[in-house]
């Protein structure tokens, strides 16, 4: 059953961005399914570190995006999502094309949220693996 509570735009989501640090790293929505969102990021120099590799902070920009606004496009009217916690295991390199991160829900509650997100290269080889937790909040509080 999806978790989705309205319809999921993918090029809405993308367009967003402009304007902030999703769009300056060139973060697009690319997939979504019951309980999953996806994004990818190209790796350029922007997003090196100084030895040409993906620079971690980068990464974790990536998945605290795809996560974010996953857990916006779970919440009842009047609720929103902001950031409690990220963590971030970075296991592999990444020098060049795409980074695919998929954020998956792992508990979608009433007060909190947490989200798995798995990045990959082009070749589907793990490169992050980090979670996310959200708290669930009044949109007037925020």
């Amino acid at each position: 059953m999806a978790i989705w509570t309205r319809p999921i735009d993918l090029d809405q989501l993308t367009a967003m961005g402009r304007g902030n640090l999703q769009g300056l790293l060139d973060i697009e929505f690319t997939g979504c399914g019951d309980d999953w969102l996806r994004a990818r990021m190209p790796v350029t120099e922007r997003v090196h570190q100084p030895f040409g590799r993906l620079h971690g902070g980068a990464s974790v920009v990536l998945a605290e995006t795809v996560a974010s606004v996953a857990g916006a496009m779970a919440v009842p009217d009047g609720k929103v999502t902001v950031g409690l916690d990220i963590n971030a295991n970075h296991v592999r390199a990444a020098r060049s094309g795409h980074v695919h991160a998929t954020a998956t829900a792992e508990q979608i509650g009433r007060t909190t949220q947490v989200w798995t997100i798995r990045i990959e290269d082009d070749a589907g080889k793990l490169v992050c693996l980090s979670r996310m937790t959200a708290a669930v909040i009044d949109a007037a509080q925020s």
